[in-house]
């Protein structure tokens, strides 16, 4: 099999990327099938914005309590309810809308429960994999995970907009889209149902005791290069993944383009991001320093992006910017399932999730406002600048905090070959007593993470 798919060779994960696969599909459509809805209900795009606000705002609330879900219960038993949680919105709006008696408030009610069952699953969804996969297979598995879901993105959309044209473009026609929707989730349950449960590696589950999030920051703050990951991704996601603004802005108020040029910018951003994807599958380890240098990468061509002068050239810069959006995004995953403590697994992948996605509607209104008062070209140059800088301060950060440790260690094991010399000349009963112990912080770093991970070198 192909280095690129060779995880698709264990059994139990194929079948469930296949499941996700056709749920990814059907959440894509539901999503531009929903968007429709609501423009074609209340005639507002401010309504539009505030749909999918509610749709994202569990995903920054609720995720870190996802993650002591995932963490504290088993995490296939956790999927199979999340389903039914996620397919139950989806049937109600889409059965709402068949019949025609949907309205405004249903959408954003049903939006929102929807987002918090979207949330409270998404962490599970993230550390099953390794459950699944061996070590070896992980980083693999992990980015032909967001392949499925950028496969589902390019093709999601476009097989909505058939069908609800072909249905009429009303509203009976957007609630069969979701509707649709609601039934792939049997695909995704299936899926976990039919899995040989002999071949999964189930991760301990954690007490009950509180203090689980606040545990999780805490081993999250102990570890400076997961610190510089996550910091990564939160600038990626603020200012990297705002595409429906500036690829609207840059289309209609740039370019004088219309609808179908500005969808035709986002298909060409999915291809990129199903080509990044597929490229990070092809690595076997996950490192730090792909994280630093893809997020550099996003930097500089969003930048190139914005300076593009026609329509033409614009387009042919946005596959670049979706290959090193999803060859960060990817990586970072991949470098926090290989390397976390499996007891933290679920809370970690929470919060990078909390800091991907959730920053997103924080930023928004910020990128449209510049694009609105300085114009579409400084939106796109701005968020580019926004991104690189951050990745770059906070790089800095992180050598500098290595380096410092690293002479600490380097000065305590002169100080233990130094006191080793003097109890080499006492008597053996007191020799003892003056055993010397690495402080509690100091033995906490020798015990995360891969050797190469905790080196500074890492980075080269």
């Amino acid at each position: 099999m192909s280095p690129t798919f060779r995880a698709l060779s264990v059994r139990n994960y194929r079948i469930y990327a296949s499941g996700s696969l056709i749920s990814n599909t059907g959440t894509w459509m539901q999503n531009t099938a929903q968007a429709w809805l609501i423009l074609v209900l209340t005639g507002s795009g401010t309504a539009l914005g505030f749909t999918v606000a509610l749709q994202l705002l569990p995903t920054l609330l609720l995720s870190p309590f996802g993650g002591v879900l995932a963490d504290r219960f088993a995490k296939r038993t956790l999927l199979r309810i999340m389903q039914v949680a996620m397919a139950v919105p989806a049937g109600v709006l889409g059965v709402l809308a068949v019949t025609g008696v949907v309205q405004a408030w249903h959408v954003y009610v049903l939006a929102l429960v929807f987002g918090i069952g979207r949330a409270l699953e998404a962490p599970a969804r993230q550390s099953f994999v390794p459950e699944m996969v061996g070590p070896e297979d992980l980083g693999n598995a992990v980015a032909l995970n967001s392949a499925s879901f950028n496969a589902g993105r390019l093709v999601g959309p476009g097989l909505a907009g058939l069908m609800i044209a072909a249905l009429g473009g009303g509203v009976v026609g957007t609630g069969w889209v979701i509707t649709i929707n609601a039934v792939s989730y049997l695909a995704a349950y299936w899926a976990l149902q039919v899995m040989d449960t002999e071949r999964l590696t189930p991760t301990p589950v954690i007490g009950r005791g509180r203090g689980a999030v606040r545990e999780g920051l805490r081993y999250v703050r102990s570890r400076p290069d997961l610190v510089l990951v996550l910091t990564c991704v939160l600038f990626l996601g603020g200012f990297g993944m705002n595409f429906q603004i500036t690829s609207a802005l840059m289309a209609t108020d740039e370019f004088g383009r219309g609808a179908s040029e500005y969808g035709l910018l986002g298909s060409l951003l999915a291809i990129g991001s199903l080509a990044g994807a597929l490229l990070a599958a092809r690595r076997t380890t996950p490192r730090i320093r792909f994280v630093v240098l893809s997020g550099l990468a996003f930097s500089v061509v969003q930048i190139l992006s914005g300076l593009m002068p026609t329509y033409a050239t614009y387009a042919l810069v946005l596959p670049l910017i979706g290959v090193s959006v999803l060859t960060m995004a990817t990586t970072a995953n991949a470098y926090i399932q290989t390397t976390v403590t499996p007891a933290m697994r679920g809370r970690v992948a929470a919060l990078y999730i909390m800091v991907f996605i959730g920053s997103v509607p924080f930023v928004a209104p910020l990128v449209g406002w510049v694009g609105e008062v300085f114009g579409a070209r400084a939106s796109v140059i701005g968020t580019g600048a926004a991104a690189g800088l951050g990745v770059l301060v906070t790089t800095l950060w992180y050598l500098a905090r290595r380096e410092g440790q690293r002479d600490e260690l380097r000065a305590l094991a002169a100080d233990l070959r130094s006191r080793h010399g003097r109890r080499a000349h006492l008597p053996r009963r007191a020799a003892g007593r003056g055993r010397l112990r690495l402080p509690q912080r100091l033995r906490e770093h020798r015990a995360v993470g891969p050797r190469d991970d905790r080196d500074p070198a890492n980075l080269r």
